[in-house]
């Protein structure tokens, strides 16, 4: 009898059904301690309903306490308030604590002029995150699939992307975390199914003049079919590829960017040299991040915003500026490239600048004096000294004022238009806007730039020489030293 060799072969694994998935996904990730408050965001939808009965089957194991958070937009009229009423029911059926919140999302996109679906997202997780805020809840967690994973890859490739929307959605965000993106949305499905459980259908996602729902009634269907039946875990893969490589570049940007780049509280400034001698792929990826640091509302930095910051930094010509989404301007000012964002941006236009006035009265009566400005992230003292005695050892930094000379009030404030002065060591007095310029001091600059008023007459300027008639002399008794540190 001839016998043949039959390779053996491992029995394949059972699959893990959803509830072992989510145990395994929420020991993976941390995503919550016993004794934290942990709220499912619930929308009706199956995805969401499976999530909230999945963590209610480990709730004890976990020692977590649980609750439900619901967000009513308006967008489908009775529809919609027939979706919370059956959350409300689910809550309650579960003796959990429901939070919802009520919102026109309709009326608001119209007002801000924004993509209906971005404005009900932000103002959904809005809601999430006051939650957090007023400590009512700890955590959220939201029912993302692996589905919904790479419809969002392929949506965001569709749009053209760069490493960072290949990552797709992440697994954590804040406190909204995502155990679900590693489960497949027929699963949860038939996990609800056998238990009977009912939920409510959203007639949006199938109404394929919208791309998310093209993308998963037509694209993803006939991919799978005949390209790659494997295509959602091949997509979901990449995801978490490309998230651990943006996080490791934007970390090795990042320290490139605190050896390169000079900030201050919505402003940074780069040598020219700097930034043009970089591969342009961590050009690209510095000038998002000091973008992002300094911008004071939201706005999504693309590709021809980076390349047109790139070109103005190769461009000859200083002075020149354009503005970047998110109330950012950015300046070519002699070897720099400086970006500015104000405070107040979200209440101008793009092209409007104010400068950030300040002033601030001083008392020497204690004989010192400290003042914080935050604008240029310093701190200024002043102390009283014994000028014959102390002299010697402070008369080089040149910022020494005559106490006996001094005026009141005194007042330290930012430079204003029309300020001038005679700075010792000067036959006459100059305009200040004139000295600053000499000393490279950029328009940005110069708007908080500081300045001491005695008795409404400059006194001293930050950088420069002290008034040639109020600085120290042979006859001083008693002067003033002005020397200023880092903000901590």
């Amino acid at each position: 009898m001839i016998r043949r060799n039959i390779p053996w072969r491992r029995a394949p694994a059972k699959p893990l059904n959803p509830a072992e998935n989510l145990n395994r996904a929420l020991r993976k990730t941390a995503s919550f301690s016993p004794g934290e408050r942990i709220a499912v965001a619930v929308s009706g939808g199956a995805d969401s309903v499976a999530l909230l009965h999945l963590l209610l089957e480990i709730r004890e194991q976990a020692g977590i306490v649980l609750s439900v958070v619901h967000f009513n937009h308006k967008l489908r009229g009775k529809a919609c308030d027939a979706d919370e009423k059956f959350v409300r029911k689910l809550a309650a059926a579960h003796g959990l604590e429901f939070f919802v919140a009520h919102e026109d999302i309709a009326a608001r996109a119209k007002r801000e002029r924004g993509n209906l679906e971005e404005v009900a997202r932000k103002a959904r997780y809005a809601f999430f995150e006051k939650l957090v805020r007023e400590e009512r809840i700890a955590k959220i967690a939201v029912a993302h699939t692996a589905d919904d994973q790479a419809e969002t890859v392929m949506a965001h490739i569709l749009r053209g992307t760069g490493l960072a929307g290949l990552g797709g959605i992440h697994p954590q965000a804040g406190a909204v975390f995502r155990p679900l993106l590693n489960v497949r949305r027929q699963e949860l499905r038939e996990y609800l199914r056998a238990k009977r459980q009912r939920w409510r259908e959203d007639a949006t996602n199938l109404d394929t003049k919208r791309m998310r729902a093209r993308i998963r009634q037509k694209l993803m269907p006939l991919l799978q079919k005949n390209f790659q039946p494997a295509v959602v875990g091949h997509l979901c893969q990449l995801a978490e590829l490309a998230r651990e490589d943006e996080a490791y570049l934007d970390a090795q940007v990042g320290e490139w960017r605190k050896a390169l780049a000079q900030e201050s509280p919505y402003e940074a400034r780069v040598a020219l040299a700097d930034l043009l001698a970089g591969p342009k792929a961590l050009k690209a990826r510095l000038l998002r991040q000091i973008v992002r640091s300094v911008k004071p509302r939201g706005g999504q930095l693309s590709s021809m915003h980076v390349a047109a910051v790139l070109d103005l930094a190769a461009q000859k010509d200083s002075g020149k500026a354009l503005q970047l989404p998110g109330g950012v301007e950015v300046r070519r000012d002699r070897d720099s490239i400086r970006f500015r964002g104000s405070e107040i941006a979200a209440l101008q236009t793009p092209q409007e600048s104010a400068p950030r006035e300040y002033s601030y009265e001083l008392d020497l009566r204690s004989g010192s004096a400290e003042l914080p400005l935050v604008a240029l992230s310093r701190r200024l003292f002043f102390r009283v000294i014994d000028w014959p005695a102390e002299g010697r050892e402070t008369s080089e930094t040149g910022a020494v004022l005559d106490r006996d000379r001094l005026r009141l009030p005194l007042v330290v404030r930012n430079w204003r238009s029309g300020d001038a002065m005679r700075p010792l060591g000067h036959r006459k007095r100059h305009k200040l806007a004139r000295l600053l310029n000499e000393k490279s001091v950029s328009r940005w600059e110069k708007e908080t730039w500081p300045v001491l008023t005695s008795g409404g007459e400059l006194a001293w300027v930050r950088g420069l020489p002290v008034s040639a008639e109020l600085a120290a002399g042979a006859k001083t008794r008693k002067a003033v030293l002005i020397t200023e540190e880092p903000a901590s």
